[in-house]
């Protein structure tokens, strides 16, 4: 029996293996059989079928004894997958004991089965992309803490804007990572809810004990029971795909930095050298943002992916057709390109390389220009600010149109000679003097985010 494909050519690249087991096609028929499992163990528990078919039954629920390419092509005549597996399992346990094979997937129907499996399946996901988040928010926080007083150029429309820190620029990619861990946190309670209606979503099959076999099945696959099944209701696994575009934007965002960080005539930050890494088929000089470029082809691919899920949400009544089949495939495709861009993004982090020397290098390029702006806040004191401003324009300008550092024509002007003397200048066109409060910013949002993680754990 074939039970797993092999990776394609590109899964590599862009898939997190481990993302891709949770999604394979053998874990999603797992998960349907951990349904009918624990749903004939809690339909005994409550007295709705005799406790004796259990082990039957329970032996049956096992993946390897189903052909999934024979499954495939019975769901492409029956609808969905749930069909064929509760006929061949249905086959299977009757084998065994006439009698146990009468009370499989008794009073369930296949959405049942395919949603609490899915559930299980975004169990999985989650603790793996909340432990991911983890490492990145640790190798982000250092990497504030290290470089919090390292300036670089600030750009604003891609041109140099004043001094900021690298430390100050991590504390933004952080600070935006915890708020997707709150959220992932946050979303849990509503996500990990049990699916079980029955065909309509009244549980009519099971009379009187529908809600008693509900809350033991829940008990027996770790979930909760929601107010009312939910078979037509899909904001569940729309908030877990929203989720992840916000997330894998933040991861895009990172990405545009480094990669723009890392252009030849800016080589202020690179991705980790390694053998093969990067390098061009044709450029030996070439060292590419690999990294970068999975989580930006993520951050391209995931919103549209996500705008099926919201699009599937419109259901018709209390069972949807067609909008419920565009998810299948859809959200598990959005779980693996998030878990990918998040592996590449937390490699290129942890092994990110930094030169200082050349951000240094970089802060004078415009001839002391970055730093107009605080000599015209310091020459507003006496000028006033439009005057001041004014003038420092005007000093840039012809700093630029001859080719001359700003400080040498600054001081040509006997309106900035009146007010700064030479040592004054020396000072003002020290970007460690105009930072700001970026690294006061950096500590407050590491500290902001102690104080959370504190109140968390009490």
């Amino acid at each position: 029996m074939n039970l797993e494909r092999s990776p394609r050519l590109l899964d590599p690249l862009f898939a997190d293996d481990r993302m891709r087991a949770i999604f394979s096609d053998r874990n999603r028929l797992e998960g349907m059989l951990r349904f009918e499992a624990a749903l004939a163990r809690a339909e005994a528990r409550v007295g709705v079928i005799p406790s004796s078919v259990v082990p039957t039954i329970e032996s049956q629920c096992r993946a390897e004894l189903f052909d999934i390419e024979k499954l495939g092509c019975a769901t492409a005549l029956a609808g969905n997958p749930a069909i064929p597996l509760v006929k061949e399992l249905t086959a299977l346990v009757a084998q065994r004991g006439r009698e146990a094979g009468d009370f499989v997937h008794f009073g369930a129907t296949s959405q049942d089965a395919m949603d609490t499996g899915l559930v299980l399946q975004l169990r999985d996901a989650l603790d793996l992309i909340e432990s991911d988040l983890s490492a990145l928010s640790g190798i982000l926080a250092g990497l504030a803490v290290a470089q919090k007083k390292t300036p670089l150029a600030g750009r604003t429309w891609l041109q140099q804007a004043v001094p900021v820190t690298f430390g100050l620029k991590a504390a933004g990619w952080f600070s935006a990572v915890e708020r997707h861990r709150a959220r992932f946190r946050a979303m849990r309670p509503r996500i990990l809810v049990l699916q079980f209606g029955g065909a309509a979503g009244t549980l009519a099959s099971l009379e009187k004990n529908g809600l008693q076999v509900a809350e033991a099945l829940a008990v027996e696959l770790g979930l909760v029971v929601p107010d009312v099944p939910w078979h037509a209701h899909r904001d569940r696994v729309a908030e877990v795909a929203t989720t992840l575009g916000l997330l894998v934007g933040t991861l895009g965002k990172i990405a545009r930095d480094i990669s723009l960080l890392m252009q030849t005539e800016i080589g202020e930050a690179f991705e980790p050298a390694a053998e093969g890494r990067g390098r061009s088929s044709a450029m030996p000089q070439k060292r590419n943002p690999v990294g970068s470029a999975v989580a930006l082809s993520a951050a391209i691919r995931v919103p549209a992916l996500v705008s099926v899920m919201l699009t599937a949400m419109v259901q018709e009544n209390e069972r949807g057709m067609g909008n419920w089949h565009a998810e299948w495939e859809t959200l598990p495709e959005i779980c693996t390109l998030t878990a990918g861009a998040l592996q590449h993004m937390t490699q290129v982090l942890q092994g990110l390389e930094l030169d200082v020397t050349q951000m240094a290098k970089n802060l004078d390029a415009t001839g002391g220009q970055i730093l107009a702006e605080s000599i015209a806040m310091v020459l507003s004191a006496n000028l006033g600010r439009p005057r001041a401003k004014s003038l420092v324009e005007q000093a840039c300008r012809q700093a630029s149109q001859q080719g001359r550092h700003l400080r040498d024509v600054l001081m040509e002007n006997p309106q900035v000679r009146e007010q700064l003397s030479s040592s004054d200048l020396d000072g003002l066109f020290n970007p460690s003097n105009y930072l700001g409060l970026a690294e006061a910013l950096v500590d407050r949002a590491l500290g902001s985010q102690s104080k959370k993680s504190h109140s968390d754990s009490e």
